[in-house]
């Protein structure tokens, strides 16, 4: 990872943009791969499409989701505090005395979770789990007026949280679900421009809207655009490296153990079998999961588009997974892009994906 990607990486975590609002991460997306592919657009969706040899064979997606969890305002009292709800799967219980930052119509408006303080609290209620409907936000106003000069009704907001760097090579940031993904595809294409595959067109997507419609979203709707002969989807996994995780139902993926490829479901076995060889051609260290109905992931909107497109999904090892301080591993990105790369290389006109 140079320098130069390391900042886009950053920028990008911290770039604030729930599912339906997701224009400013995309924007700079969109800025950092323009300085090596051959085309970028976008679409009405908000969907980033960004083309190495348009006109190539066979038409390679790779796409990447740019939204993240996060919170609308739904409501302002007559005090001026703000009530919400999620965008997106939340553990209500982590959202207790976080910082939010609210994308209000002058610019970005700070705030405060509250809740009642424990001292407070009636016994019987100490050990309940806090409910969003229990939680506001206080951006320090007075008025319900005051509080309206600055934010509006359905106003999006994400957890006021920096990417930080931990040993080791770990980030830590709100939005590596799956902001990631569409760092994974923009560096993809950015080691293919250096050395571009002979055969293929390349098309890497930052997608939208997964977090609120993973079976349709914009995966789908750029999928249609693209008509892709096969499809990489990249996103993160539950790494289960930390104290009491459920290896058997979640499979045994650890942060630095290289990309997890999904087996099953809405996983073709051509295209898992190409992964696997270019994986063990590149000796790139990787984990198996076990996919037997759904992925949860972009996969299951672009696998049964259109006429069917043979889609894999390649998983980046995560920990804390929907919080304000999830983690990865660079070099599992690294290896991740390398991966996708080498897929995209070892693709010729004659490759044929239908299995038996």
């Amino acid at each position: 990872m140079t320098q130069d990607t390391l900042d886009f990486l950053k920028r990008l975590l911290d770039t604030p943009g729930p599912s339906g609002f997701e224009t400013a991460p995309a924007r700079v997306w969109r800025d950092h791969v323009k300085g090596f592919t051959d085309q970028v657009t976008s679409d009405v969706h908000g969907n980033s499409v960004a083309a190495l040899n348009p006109k190539g064979t066979p038409r390679l997606m790779l796409a990447g989701h740019i939204d993240e969890i996060g919170l609308q305002i739904t409501h302002v009292d007559d005090e001026g505090y703000l009530y919400f709800a999620a965008i997106g799967g939340w553990d209500s219980q982590v959202l207790v005395g976080q910082r939010v930052v609210i994308t209000g119509p002058k610019g970005p408006v700070h705030g405060v979770i509250g809740k009642q303080a424990v001292h407070l609290m009636k016994r019987e209620d100490l050990d309940k789990v806090s409910k969003i409907t229990d939680l506001w936000i206080d951006v320090g106003t007075g008025s319900k007026a005051e509080t309206l000069q600055r934010v509006r009704i359905g106003d999006p907001a994400v957890l006021d949280a920096e990417v930080q760097e931990f040993p080791n090579g770990r980030i830590v940031s709100r939005s590596i679900d799956n902001r990631i993904g569409a760092y994974v595809v923009a560096e993809a294409a950015r080691l293919l421009a250096q050395d571009r595959p002979k055969h293929a067109a390349v098309f890497a997507v930052a997608t939208t809207r997964e977090e609120i419609a993973w079976t349709g979203g914009g995966a789908r709707t750029s999928a249609v655009g693209i008509d892709p002969q096969v499809a990489l989807v990249v996103d993160v996994t539950h790494a289960t490296d930390y104290p009491g995780a459920e290896k058997k139902r979640a499979g045994e993926h650890k942060l630095g153990g290289g990309p997890v490829l999904a087996r099953g479901s809405a996983v073709s076995q051509v295209v898992f079998d190409l992964l696997v060889q270019c994986a063990e051609q590149e000796d790139i260290p990787y984990s198996v999961q076990a996919a037997p109905h759904d992925t949860g992931t972009d996969a299951d909107a672009i696998y049964n588009a259109l006429r069917g497109i043979p889609t894999g999904l390649v998983s980046v090892p995560n920990r804390y997974m929907h919080s304000p301080n999830e983690m990865v591993a660079r070099e599992d990105l690294e290896r991740a892009a390398r991966l996708l790369a080498a897929f995209a290389r070892r693709l010729d006109p004659k490759v044929s994906f239908i299995p038996g």
